[in-house]
């Protein structure tokens, strides 16, 4: 207990000493982002192949289907003449029966990030997951399979070998299984084949938006391009979005907003935040949380119940001869304990050293250091948004 309470101490510590120095400068590229200069997700359904027997046997219906139909764009023809009539009826081919083609194929979901500005030609890395009963992709190879935006559109293509890092190994009727074998990734396993448009090249403004919403970041950085190109060129719109005058020359509109994410700019206080996280005990505050006058104490009951089983005996000789019944019984023993802890005050306005000394007064644990915050938030002395993890 007494190492746990040194490392609280030394933490709270450290953000005391990191959070009270003066605001530094940053960079406008840090503090912002380019309005339409994004990344676009990508989905693709599917089938791993060459799987050591993991795959997803016969127990997939839509895996032998998609096994099936991608043998027949290869002119593969799987059903071979037809014997049997019922299941030429049903339109079933005979190689969703065969359980063994299937032990080392397996259907998965592959996805993609498409970065900004990315060429036809260009590759990228893909995430590959099974969603089938496959019990391992390791050994796996991906067959072509094509990526597509939210308008259905295709962008890209993916295709190769997977890199596995969990494994699942199993002997003599015992199983070890280390990471996640049902997942891999292909490093540059797709090739993209359409561009994304943008309006970077068209639109009259260059909009920066700011990554957190405050006002006094957006003023700061409309006024330091100001500063450096002149009255006009930048306007804060709202809290998060600057627009800012583009020249009209593709070429020229580049350099000039790489001239402009290099600027920088002294961004706003961010908002007082205590951010508690309940299940690893870690407390964040920052600096600009005050306290207004409250008194604080934090004790713990504690209930301790104690059984011990014995057993009842007669007298030998007594009773009938030594006749008598053995009977087993429990006592049970109940303490009630309060650990003394003593009161400790905020004043007014207090910053976030007098917290961390008035809290470390007392050694209080993480568990009840978030107890105390959630009191003082719930009494309206804490003068902070109380986020909880």
């Amino acid at each position: 207990m007494a190492i746990l309470i040194m490392t609280i101490r030394s933490l709270l510590l450290i953000f005391a000493l990191v959070l009270t120095q003066e605001a530094a400068a940053d960079r406008i590229k840090d503090l912002t982002s380019v309005a339409g200069v994004r990344s676009n997700q990508l989905i693709g359904y599917g089938l791993v192949v060459g799987l050591g027997g993991t795959g997803d046997r016969d127990k997939i219906s839509f895996t032998a289907q998609s096994l099936k139909t991608i043998l027949d764009r290869l002119g593969v023809d799987v059903d071979g003449p037809i014997s049997n009539y019922d299941l030429y009826q049903q339109g079933v081919a005979s190689l969703a029966y065969d359980k063994t083609k299937l032990d080392n194929v397996a259907s998965v979901i592959v996805t993609a990030l498409l970065p900004p500005f990315a060429k036809p030609g260009q590759v990228i890395d893909v995430n590959v997951a099974a969603i089938g009963l496959a019990s391992s992709l390791r050994g796996g190879n991906l067959i072509l399979t094509e990526l597509r935006g939210a308008d259905g559109e295709i962008y890209g293509l993916a295709q190769g070998s997977l890199t596995v890092s969990g494994l699942e190994v199993s002997a003599a009727g015992s199983e070890v299984t280390v990471g996640v074998p049902t997942a891999g990734r292909i490093p540059g396993g797709a090739i993209i084949e359409r561009e994304v448009e943008t309006p970077f090249g068209d639109s009259e403004f260059l909009v920066l938006n700011c990554n957190q919403t405050d006002f006094t970041t957006a003023t700061a950085i409309s006024d330091v391009i100001n500063q450096q190109f002149g009255d006009g060129t930048a306007t804060a719109m709202d809290g998060t979005s600057i627009a800012v005058i583009a020249p009209e020359s593709i070429g020229e509109r580049v350099s000039f907003l790489s001239l402009i994410e290099n600027l920088e700019v002294i961004p706003g206080e961010p908002k007082a935040r205590v951010v508690v996280n309940s299940r690893t005990g870690t407390v964040v505050i920052s600096r600009t949380v005050r306290v207004t006058a409250a008194a604080v104490t934090h004790g713990q009951l504690s209930v301790t119940v104690s059984a011990t089983n014995e057993v009842s005996q007669p007298p030998a000789g007594i009773l009938g001869g030594g006749q008598g019944q053995t009977i087993p019984f429990q006592n049970a023993e109940i303490t009630v304990s309060e650990e003394a802890r003593p009161m400790f005050v905020f004043q007014p306005g207090v910053n976030l050293r007098d917290i961390v000394d008035a809290v470390n007064e007392v050694g209080a644990t993480p568990s009840s250091l978030i107890a105390i915050l959630d009191a003082l938030k719930s009494s309206g002395s804490l003068r902070a948004e109380l986020i909880v993890l």
